[in-house]
């Protein structure tokens, strides 16, 4: 009678600290975790995974990821799509660059309008209801706060941040930050 006694406060004791029998540590079950589906101008459908703070796009693996939160009528997301049409093309398959509008009423030929009046060369243009969810999030993740600025660009490497830009910034910055990150 003695040993049952003793028995279920231990048991209950182990799956208080321990779980019921799942191999993530309680560290990592912690973790916030979420997933956005984003669809580009083209059709093509892509996945950003959220785990704690890293957010990794299903395409960028090995690759630096910038995401840029825009929207078209705000004239210094207008003013940076020259330079994000200029960094995807000077680095290439080594950066992506996927432009989150916040507006939900925009038809994909008008962000492709936007994009090629402010000659802006070929980078993805997200235009999905998760946009805004995505957005809020990353905000949220990097401590900008759910009122942020845009333009609102946030550079990854392998899901991992690297660092932000909150508002007009030249071209300069962010290529340098991209060089240092890839090494070259």
């Amino acid at each position: 009678m003695r040993f049952s006694t003793l028995l279920i406060p231990l048991v209950a004791l182990s799956l208080i600290f321990h779980g019921c029998g799942g191999e993530e540590s309680s560290e990592e079950a912690m973790v916030s975790t979420a997933e956005f589906t984003l669809m580009d101008t083209q059709g093509k459908s892509y996945t950003v995974e959220k785990r704690g703070t890293n957010f990794t796009l299903d395409v960028g693996e090995d690759k630096v990821v910038l995401f840029d939160i825009f929207a078209t009528w705000c004239p210094p997301c207008q003013v940076e799509v020259k330079h994000l049409g200029n960094l995807q093309k000077k680095y290439g398959e080594d950066l992506i660059i996927m432009g989150i509008t916040i507006e939900e009423d925009k038809s994909n030929a008008e962000l492709e309008s936007f994009r090629e009046k402010y000659r802006g060369g070929e980078y993805l243009i997200s235009n999905k209801a998760d946009n805004q969810k995505l957005a809020r999030s990353i905000a949220s993740t990097i401590g900008v706060g759910q009122q942020f600025p845009i333009p609102l660009m946030v550079l990854y490497k392998n899901g991992e941040y690297v660092t932000h830009y909150a508002g007009a910034t030249q071209e300069e910055i962010i290529d340098h930050d991209i060089a240092q990150v890839l090494g070259k």
